[in-house]
């Protein structure tokens, strides 16, 4: 039975071009633990097989963190399994899924998620102080004399319909 050859580097700053020692894995762990206790290595060490590809434990523990993208989709990914779930409000879906409230409506927004219990909303282009609120489709083509069709297609490109500015909202 052959002994696995390795090398004895510093932990601090990973080289594998300059050992501090070369040896059989047994007795590279007690000369590790020997050195490190005595004080003569004041520094972590590591036990390395000869050829392996070394990085800091700074790299390392960057290479652990999620990033902000798959973040992101586990919490839409939450977000929909709550609203499966039967949670349709945006407090419901925060509560749930133990997010912020502003978490969840940044979230919902910034991928159109359906939820289906929310409302239309238009508001004068030329005067802002004039807004149709809280309306559900039907009405809202009634009383701004327009089809549905180009209402759904203004709230998605964030367009005007008959001099209003239409969008849809989702309930608290």
């Amino acid at each position: 039975m052959t002994e696995t050859q390795v090398l004895v580097i510093n932990a601090d700053r990973p080289d594998i071009d300059q050992p501090l020692a070369i040896g059989p894995e047994p007795e590279m762990f007690k000369l590790a633990q020997h050195n490190y206790k005595s004080g003569e290595w004041p520094f972590p060490v590591r036990l390395v097989k000869p050829g392996t590809k070394v990085r800091s434990d700074a790299a390392y523990l960057a290479s652990m963190k999620i990033d902000s993208k798959q973040g992101e989709r586990e919490d839409v990914r939450a977000i929909r399994q709550a609203h499966k779930h039967g949670k349709h409000t945006l407090r419901e879906l925060a509560d749930s899924t133990a997010m912020e409230l502003n978490r969840v409506k940044d979230l919902v927004h910034k991928y159109s998620l359906p939820l289906t219990n929310d409302y239309w909303r238009a508001e004068k282009y030329n005067n802002p102080d004039e807004v149709i609120a809280y309306q559900t489709l039907a009405r809202l083509c009634k009383r701004i004399g327009a089809p549905e069709f180009s209402i759904r297609q203004a709230s998605m490109s964030n367009g005007i319909v008959n001099g209003y500015y239409i969008s849809r909202v989702p309930k608290v």
